[in-house]
């Protein structure tokens, strides 16, 4: 599990209740993991001007308050180190906050990146103004969005593969998404599943001979998936639809409690008007969502 830290970004306006804190030492409990604390600020009232400018504050005024920052995060990890975690704290002065939290989940191997996650409008989802999905684009490191649930007495975690490797998903990605998946389940002592959908051609209606021969593939290519990804129980589940809605409703049907799933970043216009489907499920989801990158993802370069 990579280095067995997990990277909790708090919400410095949120006070004491953070439910990805919560999650992450729960989940730190389990696994053995320790815990860095992450708060990102930026007060124009410090720093004045447009920040590209060649100004700077007043070192003093900005370093108050990054230590009123640290001081809350401490506050956080206290209690958290009375119950045998490691917490480390991190304070940063930066914006964007999600380019903050990405360069530091670059500069680190981090098991997760654990961040809270809301209900956003169509608007937001439209604009791609949230924190949340640039980070689904653009965070390294495997990232869990966390809902404020309660999780279930032993957790069902999915993942979600792509075996026949569609949507231009590198091959290895199936690998990666599992591999996190069956260890999520196996530190949780909980329950693995293993989901694949696949969506016949639309704009035509196809002959029932065909229909069934896209089925079949898709059957034998999960079946092949899972010669060698072996997963107790049969827990192995094929769906016929659409991606996004297949996994909403594999989510419910099995009352999962993390889905597990790949994206893949995509550059340019049409990307900004077609989401991927980790962004599509998102706020739909009934439970925490785990995003996983490709081995070769790289940082985009406006990220500095």
């Amino acid at each position: 599990m990579r280095d067995n830290t997990i990277l909790v970004v708090i919400d410095p306006t949120a006070g004491a209740h953070q439910p990805a804190l919560e999650r992450a030492a729960w989940l730190a409990k389990q696994a053995g993991a320790r815990l860095e604390l992450f708060a990102c600020d930026y007060d124009p009232a410090v720093d004045s001007g447009p920040a590209a400018t060649v100004w700077t504050p007043q070192p003093s005024a900005r370093e108050q308050f990054l230590s009123r920052l640290r001081r809350s995060l401490e506050d956080l990890a206290a209690p958290l180190r009375t119950q045998g975690l490691k917490v480390t704290v991190d304070a940063v002065w930066d914006h964007p906050f999600e380019h903050a939290i990405v360069k530091k989940a670059a500069a680190h191997d981090y098991w997760l990146v654990a961040k809270d996650t809301h209900h956003n409008n169509l608007l937001q989802r439209t604009l791609l103004s949230n924190v949340d999905w640039h980070l689904i684009r653009d965070c390294p490191a495997p990232l869990l969005l966390v809902k404020d649930r309660k999780l279930g007495a032993e957790p069902n975690v999915l993942a979600a593969v792509d075996p026949v490797n569609e949507h231009d998903k590198p091959a290895a990605l199936d690998d990666r998404i599992f591999g996190f998946a069956h260890d999520l389940a196996r530190v949780l002592r909980g329950h693995l599943h293993v989901v694949h959908s696949y969506a016949t051609p639309m704009g035509a209606e196809l002959p029932p001979d065909v229909v069934k021969i896209i089925a079949q593939e898709h059957r034998l290519a999960l079946s092949r998936f899972l010669d060698t990804h072996a997963v107790l129980g049969g827990r192995s589940h094929l769906y016929e639809g659409l991606a996004h809605e297949c996994l909403q409703k594999a989510a419910k049907e099995h009352a999962a409690d993390f889905v597990v799933m790949g994206a893949v970043a995509r550059r340019g216009l049409k990307r900004l008007f077609i989401g991927s489907t980790a962004e599509r499920v998102l706020d739909r989801l009934p439970c925490d969502l785990v995003v996983i990158k490709p081995l070769e993802f790289e940082v985009p370069d406006n990220v500095d």
